[in-house]
């Protein structure tokens, strides 16, 4: 007789393709961000001013959240295994234009066709995983490939930053080419070759938005990640200036920051596949304390450090619940849109990262740095009651555990 946990065991080709698919984010986190660690570098080389330079940072950023929903809408009519294919390819080609780069207008329209190809690729990845992984394991599989990203930010920015210091910044651009390629071939192997395609138009996609239920799901992570990032934005001048941190040891604890995000996406699988949905409103109650705590830790040292660690291992806790939440809420309102709805959770963090950035200058140049705790620590608490009013509309609408959240109690 077949237990539930032998039903609900990963098959090793499982295990394998979800392996593929954190790959595959890890090389697209690491081509999105290591350009941060080279901006001196490009903006000497191609002549450019700093400022400049950081529009290929903020580029990036836009057209990711601009073009991927659009991009995911009218391409997720197509079988998902050539899709894929053909999008790993167009990230690699994007990444050799870098590479090729002598002016900065390839280089940012290479940014900009690596970001909207990058942005479809993640949506399509979290669908994959969302139909081929065993229901009890949905949540800590999409938790790994979201881990992809964070990996990529704690071993391969400092590994291809490292390799254009000592070579040049194009040579950093071969090396993500490379893992692209390795990604390639991978997939080619790995993927599922029969996955079904339910066929919509982007307009009737697009129209997934005008859904208040999904507006206001869209919202709850756009307010999480802006109280992280309100305060994280200016996490250097915090170190150096609030917590009298020598500038020699800002890398080696932003590497730490790093480390202990990572133990975010852990949390966040566990979260998602234990009613997540039910507990989130709790888990940004957390989130807005340990943010505010920075209002009195930052005093000391010791404690400020305590509470910036302690805001890394929440940053993440409720991506894995989010995205299969409005998955499922695609499933119960626009079935057909199930794609284009796994889009969406990096377009909302995204905008919470610019949100939050811009409400931190705000506060600084109006206050200081100690202020941005409590500004945060407000993001969060309105990230946990949007949390807390569509979980009342689940409850309200009796959803059953196949549709928008999985048999949350009170």
């Amino acid at each position: 007789m077949t237990t539930v946990l032998e039903k609900d065991a990963l098959t090793t080709k499982q295990k394998v393709l979800a392996f593929t698919l954190t790959l595959l984010t890890f090389v697209m986190g690491t081509s999105e961000f290591v350009i941060v660690g080279l901006l001196t570098e490009v903006s000497s080389d191609l002549n450019i001013s700093l400022a400049v330079a950081g529009t290929l940072v903020s580029g990036f950023a836009i057209a990711y959240a601009i073009g991927t929903p659009v991009l995911t809408a009218y391409v997720s009519r197509f079988p998902k295994y050539p899709l894929m294919l053909t999008l790993i390819s167009l990230f690699i080609v994007g990444n050799i234009i870098s590479a090729l780069s002598g002016s900065y207008e390839l280089l940012i329209f290479s940014r900009v066709i690596t970001a909207v190809v990058s942005g479809v690729l993640v949506a399509l990845s979290m669908s994959i995983a969302s139909d081929i992984m065993p229901e009890s394991k949905k949540g800590p599989i999409i938790a790994l490939i979201f881990a992809g990203f964070t990996i990529s930010n704690v071993i391969g920015v400092p590994l291809g930053t490292l390799i254009g210091q000592l070579g040049n910044w194009q040579l950093t651009f071969w090396f993500t080419t490379l893992l692209g390629v390795i990604s390639l071939v991978m997939s080619i192997f790995i993927l599922p070759r029969k996955l079904k395609v339910q066929k919509a138009s982007a307009k009737e996609q697009l129209g997934l938005l005008t859904n208040p239920r999904m507006i206001l799901a869209f919202f709850i992570p756009t307010f999480s990640i802006a109280g992280t990032y309100t305060i994280y934005t200016y996490i250097t001048p915090i170190l150096e200036e609030g917590l009298a941190i020598p500038t020699s040891y800002v890398s080696v604890i932003l590497l730490a920051y790093g480390a202990f995000s990572i133990f975010s996406n852990v949390l966040a699988g566990k979260i998602a596949s234990r009613n997540g949905v039910s507990k989130l409103r709790y888990v940004f109650i957390v989130q807005a304390v340990i943010l505010g705590s920075l209002y009195f830790t930052m005093e000391s040292t010791l404690a400020g450090l305590v509470s910036l660690m302690l805001m890394a291992v929440m940053i993440y806790a409720m991506n894995a619940t989010i995205q299969l939440y409005l998955m499922n809420l695609a499933t119960v309102y626009f079935p057909a849109a199930k794609d284009f709805a796994s889009s969406l959770t990096p377009v909302a963090v995204n905008i919470g990262i610019a949100l939050g950035a811009t409400l931190g200058g705000y506060v600084v140049a109006n206050g200081g740095y100690v202020h941005l705790s409590w500004a945060g620590g407000i993001c969060a608490l309105i990230a946990s009651g949007l949390a807390y009013a569509s979980y009342r509309m689940d409850r309200k609408e009796s959803f059953s555990g196949s549709e928008a959240y999985e048999g949350a109690d009170l």
